[in-house]
């Protein structure tokens, strides 16, 4: 029987986030990519949305591997606490064709037999593979990156527009970020996590955000963009509310729980039903 899971969200402290958006923003200046497609895809609005509004931006469909079956085969929940950053290196293959690899287990390895991640993004949709209340299989065998971080691919198939591509990931990690409760500090390139048995532990993973295989300015530009779209969801806690006029003493009320864990519908595609990115699906 599937059950709604909810939990309590809490603001997210970047460190000071004035102060960090000066030192990524400092960073991403040494990037000719980050230049070329931050020129591309224009500044990130600083006007305040709803973390409902960022997600209907994200454009999330849900296109799941059937649970036990493939990289779901086996029952194995997770609380993430990372965000994962990949890219495909698939010249040819789209965000609907990954679906359908992980639908038919096509992509073998990790732990379970069959590789598996939670999203797949090109420019113009994100697709979701597994819930990210699941581990997948997509960054360290039975490592941490594994074990406690949702995996986000991008794609690079001819023809998608990859800086539109990198911008829809930094959409969807602040909205993660955000319904999670992940520090920026948490979202890493699949570099960070060394594989055990590999002659080169780290891999140039997305080869594209790094310099010469490992993270440098393009990825604090990356970074700084993903930052910049979080601080839009927090900006309305750090307004100053207007002064009120005075009101006749009123009985205090009760406190209320904090609710806001009901995740957006559209994560997970569950037609209609109240539950959200932790429900399996």
């Amino acid at each position: 029987m599937k059950s709604t899971l909810r939990f309590r969200v809490t603001p997210v402290a970047l460190l000071p986030l004035a102060a960090a958006s000066l030192l990524l923003a400092s960073c991403a200046t040494n990037s000719s990519r980050g230049l070329s497609w931050e020129a591309q895809l224009g500044p990130v609005p600083k006007t305040p949305i709803t973390p409902q509004q960022l997600q209907k931006y994200v454009q999330v469909k849900s296109d799941p591997i059937r649970k036990g079956s493939y990289g779901r085969r086996l029952d194995r929940p997770m609380q993430p606490r990372y965000i994962t950053i990949h890219s495909t290196q698939n010249y040819t293959g789209d965000a609907y064709a990954h679906a359908k690899a992980l639908k038919r287990g096509a992509l073998r390895g990790g732990v379970c037999g069959y590789l598996c991640w939670h999203f797949t993004v090109q420019d113009d949709v994100v697709i979701q593979h597994i819930p990210t209340n699941e581990r997948g299989e997509h960054a360290d065998f039975d490592g941490p990156g594994n074990r406690y971080s949702i995996g986000i691919e991008m794609c690079e198939h001819k023809g998608n527009d990859l800086a539109k591509t990198i911008d829809r990931t930094a959409q969807l990690t602040a909205s993660l970020m955000y319904y999670h409760n992940i520090p920026l500090s948490n979202v890493v390139p699949h570099y960070h996590w060394p594989r055990k048995g590999y002659s080169t532990p780290h891999k140039n993973c997305p080869h594209f955000l790094l310099e010469n295989g490992q993270p440098g300015a393009t990825w604090k530009w990356f970074l700084s963009r993903v930052e910049r779209h979080y601080r839009r969801i927090q900006a309305p806690r750090q307004q100053p509310q207007m002064a009120a006029a005075p009101q006749q003493p009123q009985p205090a009320a009760q406190p209320q729980p904090q609710l806001a864990g009901t995740l957006p519908v559209a994560y997970v595609g569950n037609g209609g039903s109240r539950r959200g990115l932790l429900s399996g699906n």
